[in-house]
């Protein structure tokens, strides 16, 4: 290398190491490794059902051996369309073990985005729970797909929730079954009739999985608000584990972590999954996450570590069940998927210290084509409005727009990221893995984020706003390009525009700017037939908060549509708007059941 990396930020380092040394193995094995330390710590609790690393070991082996009899080969793409079930997280690393790779889709896609997933990673065998077999049902003869095995949330509660879910779910379930049979019955297969075909096959199951090999494909808008399949390789995913339990620098062994943060997410697989896992933590799965009822999960489970996103965070500080409560358990609180503001830190580092909970909350910043998280704030010091420091191994600058050259500490440009966690590339498409991996004059290749950014002097990095057009809503990314693409086929469409606008309780959510064809068709029935079309293709949460119809859109000199005009009229329209109460918004964004709610209604709590 023509030049050695700058990192003012090491002084600033606590007691965690520098640099790290990984292994060039596989994902698995590094779970293999750990957990031979602590076989009987628990890996996971799923509603009650605990299982040790020695019985979670176990399983993954038998899912291995059914995913070889299945003729599942290595370097084989298997999709998982799955919430935080045991089901998806042991599937991830069987697949894993045998040297498979795992593709981890959103089970809430649509129809199309689920086609366009399946065939994008070429998966000829996929798991998904079983509230997604109609949509699957509709595309899967346009698909390579062989074998679909179908998963119930209820598949791993313990025995007195399982029965009481199935009860209440078996008409649904009945008149569901009739939708889900595709044209060739032989491809379906139960999860437990699947288990039973690892019984079948008695070689070896050991593979020689590298660190270079792509272990996961994972889904984002890179650097124009597209979803791309990021590939991510053992490298990634373990460097991703071992630095984040070093800078953190506060989980032990043994600690407990809600898993709030789905597996299909960079921040819930990496983070929420494997980087406790390694820790020789357990992971509380939770399918669905219900912010109304987050008191009742505090009391239940007793967490040590708290991951999530800010709208999260805004919903505790108006949640009134937690009056009085004592939080004393809980020594790690992080927020990431989006930039938490000043004023929520101060106002929830209060409340923490009122529950008597012997923690901050920390800042993380990453993105999918990183592993997850990159930079942190350090465990002992917080500068205002930073997002902390890089961790081991990880190098951060910031260079002009549009180019490679770097610009001096306190100038905004592009935030660029080094390091052994950086992204494979994109899957099947070169053109975008070149736009975010790029070479510079010191030999190295950076990804370029898309993201603003300032550096101190100290190497302090300060989130700005993003150069893509992709929006952060509730911590989930949301592409506008899409949303657009699905309204302009609405017949009476003549064009769109979505830019993200101010919310309450998502932070940002999407508005749809529509120019009709005949504008004297601008009436409410033209708009539910628009809301009807983007619900079909779309998932729930992408779906545009507001939608407004226009004669015209302003424009660029060029002809284009000027978005960044829509975005400043939004900010000076609702400097002054007035919203609902917090609890009418939270009955719009959390309107369904979860689990925990559906055992209290007949009392089995």
């Amino acid at each position: 290398m023509s030049r050695a990396l700058k990192s003012p930020w090491y002084k600033f380092y606590d007691d965690e190491q520098q640099h790290l040394d990984y292994p060039d193995f596989s994902v698995y094995k590094l779970i293999e490794y750990t957990a031979s330390k602590h076989l009987n710590n628990i890996a996971y609790n799923y509603y009650g059902n605990k299982k040790t690393f020695h019985d979670f070991l176990k399983q993954i082996d038998d899912v291995a051996r059914s995913f070889k009899a299945l003729g599942v080969k290595p370097k084989d793409v298997i999709s998982i369309c799955m919430p935080n079930t045991p089901e998806a997280v042991i599937a991830f690393y069987a697949a894993n073990k045998i040297g498979v790779v795992a593709s981890m889709i959103h089970p809430l896609s649509a129809e199309n985005e689920i086609k366009y997933f399946l065939n994008l990673s070429k998966t000829e065998y996929l798991i998904c729970i079983d509230f997604t077999m109609s949509k699957v049902n509709a595309v899967i003869e346009d698909t390579k797909v062989k074998k679909v095995v179908t998963v119930s949330v209820a598949e791993s509660f313990p025995i007195h929730i399982a029965t009481v879910y199935n009860v209440l779910n078996s008409y649904n379930n009945l008149i569901d079954a009739t939708k889900q049979i595709f044209n060739k019955k032989e491809k379906v297969l139960g999860w437990k009739e699947f288990v039973k075909l690892g019984s079948t096959y008695d070689k070896e199951v050991n593979d020689d999985f590298k660190g270079k090999d792509v272990a996961a494909i994972l889904y984002s808008g890179g650097t124009t608000g597209t979803p791309k399949g990021v590939m991510l390789t053992n490298l990634n995913l373990n460097a991703q584990a071992m630095q984040a339990f070093e800078h953190v620098g506060c989980f032990r062994e043994k600690d407990k972590i809600l898993a709030i943060m789905p597996i299909f997410h960079g921040f819930g697989l990496a983070i929420c999954v494997h980087t406790v896992l390694y820790a020789g933590g357990t992971c509380i799965l939770l399918p669905q996450f219900n912010a109304k009822t987050f008191d009742k999960l505090m009391k239940k489970y007793e967490p040590n570590f708290l991951v999530g996103v800010p709208t999260l965070f805004e919903a505790i500080l108006n949640n009134k069940k937690f009056n009085h409560m004592n939080l004393s358990y809980l020594h790690g609180v992080i927020s990431g998927g989006d930039s938490l503001s000043y004023e929520l830190k101060t106002k929830f580092d209060k409340w923490l210290k009122d529950h008597k909970a012997q923690t901050v909350i920390r800042e993380g910043y990453g993105l999918t084509e990183c592993g997850s998280a990159s930079c942190f704030t350090p465990k002992n010091y917080y500068r205002p409005g930073s997002i902390g420091i890089p961790f081991p191994d990880m190098y951060y600058k910031i260079v002009q727009d549009g180019t490679e050259k770097e610009v001096p500490y306190g100038v905004e440009g592009e935030i660029c990221i080094y390091g052994p966690t950086v992204m494979l590339g994109y899957i099947r498409n070169k053109k975008e893995t070149r736009k975010a991996l790029r070479k510079h004059k010191d030999g190295r290749v950076w990804l370029h984020t898309g993201d603003q950014g300032i550096m101190d002097k100290d190497g302090f990095v300060y989130f700005k706003s993003r150069i893509k057009r992709m929006i952060i809503s509730s911590g989930y990314c949301v592409y506008p390009n899409n949303i657009e693409n699905i309204i302009d086929t609405h017949k009476d469409v003549q064009t769109s525009c979505v830019i993200g606008v101010p919310h309450p309780y998502k932070v940002t959510a999407a508005k749809a700017f529509i120019v009709l064809k005949d504008p004297r068709k601008a009436n409410e029935e033209t708009l539910e037939s628009i809301k009807k079309l983007v619900e079909k293709n779309l998932a729930r949460y992408s779906w545009p908060f507001e939608y407004e119809f226009r004669e015209e859109l302003p424009k660029t000199l060029v002809g284009k549509i000027a978005y960044n005009v829509l975005i400043h009229e939004e900010e000076m329209k609702n400097k002054d708007r007035k919203w609902e109460t917090k609890e009418e918004i939270l009955e719009q964004v959390d309107n369904e059941e979860n689990a925990d709610e559906l055992i209290e209604k007949i009392g089995k709590e």
